[in-house]
């Protein structure tokens, strides 16, 4: 069979075959999107869903059923993971990047040299396309359209490696947490202005404490010079900040939807978990921790208003 590609090891050349090369195309998508699938793919498709559930205070029209739920959960999953291969595909190409990634995360399929950043480029003039076509089919080309429109000011401007970075972030997971949403509930149901409202406090609290995934990168960022909070206003200040904004944040969202006292248990207990965390162990083996306990306390208050719904 015709050999179609070289794929460059640490340790050498492979020669792919146009059958093996089929199957490897998903081993690379889930290479470049490992680390953010259940740090972030997970977290929205959790607000989509658990918002759905509550669709009598988030959206107006007919709430969907039971069933309409389970035939759309596939469908929000793959709307976060296509986009977000996108962006992961866009961040992880650039030379600066790679540089980072040898340090941070020398796994990923660039540095450890199971493709290159020019094969990743020509894949990007294919996935994008194909991602905005999906979005359209999905009824969700507008949060599609702003998706790409902010991976491309975070990677291509290189606004994630400016003081904007976390604004941009937080932007960005306001349109996939609507785009899941409006999945969720079906093309016959529209997100309210009280769904809206939900979102934008949900990016409030991604912009105030989003810098806790960077603790763990500094030596990384370092390197390329991006401004991140912990490198531009110190580490001291970041853990602080990131402690005080969690507690906020826990009683905020459970007193916005009006819940008893009994459900400031959850927030607060995963979130003093975090903050103490942050606080007490400062190295990267446990700020990696705080991130993936950071996104399971998201998901705690992604339930808020399924409590309300109750």
């Amino acid at each position: 069979m015709e050999k179609v590609q070289d794929i460059v090891y640490p340790n050498g050349r492979r020669q792919l075959t146009a059958f093996s090369a089929i199957f490897y195309i998903p081993y690379l998508i889930w290479e470049f999107t490992e680390s953010n699938f259940p740090t972030f793919v997970i977290p929205n498709t959790t607000f989509g869903m658990l918002g759905a559930l509550a669709a009598s205070h988030l959206a107006d029209g007919q709430a969907p059923s039971l069933w309409q739920l389970v035939q759309a959960f596939p469908m929000v999953i793959a709307f976060n993971w296509y986009n977000v291969l996108i962006f992961d595909l866009a961040n992880q190409r650039s030379e600066e990047s790679v540089k980072e990634d040898l340090i941070n995360k020398p796994w990923r399929p660039i540095p450890s040299g199971k493709i290159t950043g020019e094969q990743t480029r020509r894949s990007m003039l294919i996935a994008v396309p194909i991602a905005l076509a999906l979005n359209y089919y999905l009824g969700v080309w507008r949060e599609g359209v702003f998706i790409q429109i902010l991976t491309w000011l975070y990677n291509d401007l290189k606004g994630g490696d400016e003081v904007v970075r976390d604004l941009i972030i937080s932007i960005a997971y306001g349109f996939f947490n609507h785009g899941s949403l409006q999945i969720a509930l079906g093309a016959h149901t529209t997100v309210n202005q009280g769904g809206l409202t939900w979102i934008a406090i949900i990016s409030g609290m991604i912009l105030t404490t989003m810098q806790v995934q960077d603790l763990k990168d500094q030596d990384g960022d370092r390197t390329r010079g991006r401004l991140s909070i912990p490198l531009l206003l110190g580490e001291r200040f970041s853990r602080v900040s990131i402690a005080v904004f969690v507690a906020l944040w826990s009683c905020v969202c459970p007193l916005f939807w009006k819940l008893e006292i009994w459900a400031y248990t959850l927030p607060l207990a995963v979130g003093g978990a975090v903050a103490a965390n942050v606080l007490l162990r400062q190295t990267v083996k446990a700020d990696d921790q705080s991130w993936k306990m950071w996104c399971f306390w998201s998901m705690c208050l992604y339930s808020m208003p399924l409590f309300a719904a109750l």
